[in-house]
């Protein structure tokens, strides 16, 4: 049995790069449309990190956004300069926690319920977002598109030949040209563009710090670090990937992307399993899919700032809902006792209700979880321990 090469490009490998588009691609106009960020900047370096990421593992590892600090920005409308803040101090933490051993020792810590919970509560956000800021944004039109893509994705949703985001987002770019003059639209659409660079200054890192890097950390524990390492061994038992190796490349991006421009990333269980399941067995798949990124950065910059722009709010809403519902649902691994959803719920509450709810909720869901499980307090369903 021959051993599969780190890189091969074939047609399994270019399907299997379209296995997280349908994630990736409307986080990401959403920020350069929502928050000002420079379209030229991030689909270069976005496109450079996934390019890299592939020659360096050999095998299909994602980049993706990082959820938590995208769903904030889309929220508070907060700056370009605070994202790059918060993706600075997120890469120096997770290096210093990679570096000294502590991944392992966090992810004891810090109980599934409480990160199951920190995911509910930024689902509800993003939901919240998606359905009274942007499905509502056009008007009765608008309305109508947002059902449309509704039902697409509905309809879409089980089928794997093609992802269901991607044709709704092709949907919504199609009808932004139908409203919209084409010609003026990609009038200057090609160039040679490079990134820009960004310094954030102290306030913009503390911001970042305190509104971005802290709710994001707990997730990146359980999901970006931990989980990606343990789906790597399932899928790819003869290349298993440890856990502090994810966690210097996580810090390594957050600490090169945000000085040009790019948006603070990860590597996720989902998008490894997207890339998977679409054919990809190899780095080709990254590299690939990375490079039309690249290339749309480097040479067509102008033409998708231009688009995104102009691209229906209700069909990128409809799009983000889904998303919502995808972290809301991962609370389903710790609703079968009681006393776990009780935390979760709780964490849940804090992050939407409460100033700086992301950190309260990690903080006093992990206190909490820990006083129920020794017995020090009571919740319903809890054993008491003896």
């Amino acid at each position: 049995m021959s051993k599969t090469p780190r890189l091969r490009f074939d047609r399994h490998e270019l399907a299997g790069a379209f296995g997280d588009i349908g994630t990736d691609l409307p986080l990401l106009i959403a920020l350069v449309a929502t928050c000002g960020l420079d379209a030229a900047s991030v689909c270069i370096v976005f496109g450079g990190m996934q390019i890299a990421t592939g020659v360096f593992y050999g095998m299909p590892m994602p980049v993706q956004p990082l959820k938590a600090m995208a769903a904030i920005m889309l929220a508070k409308h907060l700056s370009a300069g605070t994202l790059a803040g918060g993706g600075l101090v997120v890469g120096v933490v997770m290096l210093v926690l990679a570096t000294t051993g502590l991944l392992d020792w966090l992810a004891r810590v810090v109980p599934k319920e409480v990160v199951r919970g920190i995911q509910l509560g930024l689902g509800v956000t993003l939901a919240t977002l998606a359905l009274k800021e942007y499905a509502a944004a056009d008007g009765a039109p608008g309305y109508a598109l947002a059902a449309v893509a509704l039902i697409l994705l509905m309809a879409l949703r089980r089928q794997h030949r093609v992802p269901a985001p991607l044709v709704v987002m092709a949907l919504g770019g199609v009808y932004a040209l139908v409203r919209h003059d084409p010609v003026s639209m990609l009038s200057g659409a090609f160039g040679l563009h490079l990134p820009t660079l960004r310094v954030p200054t102290t306030d913009e890192l503390t911001q970042g710090a305190l509104l971005l890097a802290l709710p994001q950390l707990p997730l990146s524990l359980g999901n970006s670090v931990i989980a990606t390492s343990q789906t790597a061994h399932d899928l790819f038992p003869d290349r298993p990937v440890s856990v502090r190796k994810i966690g210097f490349t996580y810090a390594a991006m957050n600490l090169i992307a945000p000085w040009f421009g790019g948006v603070p990333i990860c590597h996720g269980c989902g998008g490894l399993v997207g890339f998977y399941g679409f054919g990809a067995r190899t780095g080709g798949a990254a590299v690939l899919y990375g490079s039309m990124y690249l290339l749309l950065g480097l040479f067509f910059a102008p033409g998708f700032s231009n688009l995104v722009h102009v691209f229906p709010m209700p069909v990128l809403g409809i799009v983000l809902l889904f998303e919502a519902v995808a972290l809301m649902m991962l609370v389903a691994d710790v609703a079968s006792e009681s006393r776990t959803l009780w935390v979760a719920l709780l964490v849940a509450a804090a992050v939407v209700g409460l100033p700086y709810g992301y950190v309260v909720g990690l903080l006093a869901g992990t206190l909490m979880a820990t006083a129920i499980r020794r017995g020090w307090i009571y919740a319903p369903g809890a054993t008491t321990s003896k």
